[in-house]
């Protein structure tokens, strides 16, 4: 049964807040810190993010490839086996099925007691249940030794931190001018960009130290074109994209002189268009907490940062073609 459609009964279990022969434990409590530029993830995953620029408005990180998605869990180091056999007696005293079964398996191994290994315990990114976590509720904890011959999946490795510094990271949205300003514009007329933001390339680290067990991994994120979009199809062209120019103060943009520049050809009559501006930023990342490491594979999606504001196209008769 995948723990994304189903819990197993772990009566009393402190993570789940299951009381004595409790049948169905209470989800977990999502980390109020699990998508802010510095805080934690799932037991003992800490994250750090570089400053993202001076008095620039931020957002979450967005992929660029709809189809990726950051792990929905992954297995932490947890437990000794002294500490594992603790808890069992603990948390499963008079559990109902099948999580008496769970614990009399895990008797019968004797908790590897005597071996050398920690016992690692599955960790939620959130509490986001509609996606199926690949766990089942019969391998909750696996036994890990220091050497691992057949690591599982869900493992937590540096490639699994990088995807979850991925989806902590906060970037800086574009401080976008439009002339004529966002409430003037006018149908037929180029919609002229504009804008200079004193950000750099944003890096964020998740890291984990506990009980031995010591990896990170750090995603460094760094601007390289900005896309506006009209916001209808009443637009030619209905989107331009413009490469970022880095200077002594940070990176910008003008389309004076551009080849393309959103032209409306209706007006917004009495409401308006959803003009859209984003950043795309290439994401790397390398398996320490130096955001100047080597890069790994396999490669990030590249992120984008989007603002959105809302633009009144007017129709000017002097104007019109």
């Amino acid at each position: 049964m995948a723990l994304g459609t189903g819990y197993p009964a772990y009566a009393g279990d402190p993570q789940y807040g299951g009381g004595q022969g409790s049948t169905k434990p209470d989800p977990p409590t999502p980390d109020s810190n699990a998508t802010s530029g510095n805080g934690s993830i799932g037991a003992n995953i800490r994250i750090k993010q570089s400053k993202s620029g001076s008095g620039e408005s931020t957002t979450t990180a967005t992929s660029s490839n709809a189809n990726w998605k950051p792990p929905v869990c992954w297995y932490e180091p947890m437990y000794t086996p002294e500490e594992y056999e603790e808890f069992i007696k603990s948390a499963y005293t008079g559990a109902l099925e099948p999580a008496a079964s769970y614990a009399k398996a895990r008797a019968e191994e004797k908790y590897h007691k005597d071996d050398k290994g920690l016992w690692w315990q599955v960790k939620f990114r959130d509490d986001n249940y509609t996606e199926a976590c690949p766990v089942t509720t019969d391998n909750w904890e696996i036994w890990v030794p220091p050497a691992d011959p057949q690591p599982d999946p869900n493992k937590l490795t540096p490639e699994i931190l990088s995807e979850l510094a991925y989806n902590s990271t906060k970037l800086p949205t574009p401080p976008v001018e439009l002339s004529p300003s966002e409430d003037r514009l006018i149908v037929n007329l180029g919609t002229r960009v504009a804008f200079k933001g004193d950000f750099d390339r944003v890096w964020t680290t998740a890291s984990i130290n506990y009980k031995g067990v010591q990896m990170a991994a750090t995603t460094v994120a760094t601007p390289v074109a900005l896309r506006v979009e009209a916001g209808t199809d009443e637009a030619d062209p209905q989107s331009c994209t413009y490469d970022l120019v880095k200077g002594e103060d940070g990176y910008s943009v003008d389309s004076k002189n551009a080849g393309c520049n959103v032209t409306y050809r209706r007006s917004s009559g009495t409401g308006t268009y959803p003009f859209k501006a984003s950043i795309t930023w290439k994401v790397t990342w390398t398996d320490s907490a130096d955001p100047d490491g080597p890069a790994r594979q396999p490669a990030l999606p590249d992120g984008l940062s989007t603002y959105e504001q809302d633009v009144t196209v007017k129709e000017i008769e002097s104007v019109n073609r």
